[in-house]
């Protein structure tokens, strides 16, 4: 346990970490309490289940990771399980919706939908996360030592 907590006393990790927690935060609570503009657990359950053809428990799981696995890399609690969750989901998400736009996103209004490049820099990020941990004033940091 305490090798999975371990972390380094890095000031980049941990701000690249609070501000991806803070993304997340953003599009997660769109999808799970409709904040910002969002559609709510519902309307996103809707979308993603019926547009995007996601099984129940994957859409489900979409929102999870999104929405408490940002609290998670703003707390530094369990960073390395949140940054491999985002790394999952992202994944998916550029193989299931983005790819087939192409690598960069859509400034002009010129593609058919969203390029990649975005996600691509979280999945970035998670994989810095996942190797280095929650780095200095992570939950996981005052566990461990």
């Amino acid at each position: 346990m305490k090798k999975f907590l371990s972390t380094n006393n890095s000031a980049a990790i941990t701000v690249i970490r609070v501000i991806l927690g803070i993304i997340l935060f953003a599009h997660g609570s769109q999808k799970l309490l409709g904040w910002f503009g969002g559609y709510g657990f519902s309307g996103t359950m809707g979308f993603l289940t019926g547009a995007v053809h996601l099984p129940y428990i994957l859409a489900l799981f979409v929102i999870i990771i999104e929405f408490f696995g940002s609290l998670l890399l703003i707390t530094g609690f369990a960073t390395r399980f949140a940054a491999a969750a985002v790394i999952i989901l992202f994944t998916g998400i550029i193989l299931t919706s983005h790819i087939q736009n192409g690598f960069f996103m859509n400034w002009g209004g010129d593609q058919k939908g969203e390029g990649y490049e975005y996600h691509l820099l979280v999945l970035s990020i998670a994989v810095a996360l996942l190797i280095n941990g929650g780095g200095r004033f992570s939950a996981d940091k005052a566990i461990a030592d």
